[in-house]
């Protein structure tokens, strides 16, 4: 069993710290937050003084951070303070500009690296079926993959680095238009007198199947553990949603390419966002859709 420092114990953090130390590894791990820090001591993580601290012993390092510039300036002192050849997984979903830095970073400190941003939500994160969405070289890979493991429900090798956060980033673009398509759809069934049980039961089973629809629907009834049956209350926050949305027009602005409904997608959760409804799920958008961001 490995020595795994884990940098970032917050809601997805923590429940996939826990499920390391579940798989036999000892987990030395460190947040700035004491409320984060409580919450991983009780999962068997051991809470260290520092992130330098919580990496000196390591074999392997996950990051699970906010953003990009967090990623940056944490890597500067972790990579200083690991020993040579240690792994460092970063799971944190980032703008690839600052992914290709980190990757850069960790090589001129003689490191192996690995971008692997995760799908799959807290309930995932807490279960142990998250998607990771892989980028690095394949000796990085073979290295990290049974460490991945213990967290994860499947794990793609998207490519070289940066390919995690670039899979990453398309999908979640999918989903944002995805969900709009699907409330959009309710609301205007709704004021054509259709159930929606009606509709879910013809879509769920016809062309316009998703998973924004047989997994999430966005509005109560048809699928009882989507946050549509508690008030939408989030698995996945609407401002997390508008972060990747951005992420993605960041990336096709970057690269030249036409995202028009990406855009769009941006432009609605920024107003829902706006209005205050942030801290709400992502599938709360159909509210806005069907009385505006009040």
């Amino acid at each position: 069993m490995a020595t795994i420092g884990f940098i970032g114990l917050g809601n997805m953090g923590a429940p996939m710290a826990g499920n390391l130390v579940k798989a036999g590894h000892r987990v030395l791990g460190f947040d700035l937050s004491p409320a984060c820090r409580d919450a991983a001591s009780a999962l068997g993580v051991e809470i260290m003084p520092s992130g330098a601290a919580a990496v000196s012993e390591a074999d392997a390092v996950v990051t699970m951070l906010p953003a990009g510039k967090h990623v940056l300036a944490v890597l500067e002192d972790l990579l200083t303070a690991a020993k040579p050849g240690t792994l460092f997984i970063d799971s944190s979903t980032i703008d690839i500009a600052s992914c290709r830095l980190a990757h850069g970073q960790a090589a001129k400190a003689g490191m192996l690296m690995l971008d692997a941003p995760v799908s799959g939500g807290v309930g995932g994160a807490a279960a142990g079926t998250l998607t990771f969405m892989v980028g690095g070289s394949e000796a990085a890979f073979a290295k990290g993959q049974a460490l991945i493991q213990p967290m994860a429900g499947r794990i793609v090798h998207c490519g070289d680095a940066s390919a995690g956060q670039a899979a990453k980033i398309c999908n979640n673009m999918i989903l944002g238009i995805s969900m709009i398509a699907v409330s959009e759809a309710f609301v205007l069934g709704e004021k054509l007198g259709l159930s929606p049980q009606a509709l879910f039961d013809v879509a769920s089973t016809s062309s316009g199947q998703c998973w924004s629809l047989t997994s999430y629907c966005p509005v109560p009834g048809p699928v009882p553990k989507s946050p549509a049956n508690n008030d939408y209350k989030p698995g996945f926050a609407a401002s997390l949603m508008l972060k990747d949305l951005r992420l993605s027009q960041s990336a096709a602005a970057e690269v030249g390419a036409l995202t028009a409904l990406g855009k769009h997608a941006e432009e609605i959760y920024s107003a829902f966002e706006g209005a205050g409804h942030g801290d709400t799920d992502f599938s709360g958008i159909i509210n806005a859709i069907r009385h505006g961001n009040d």
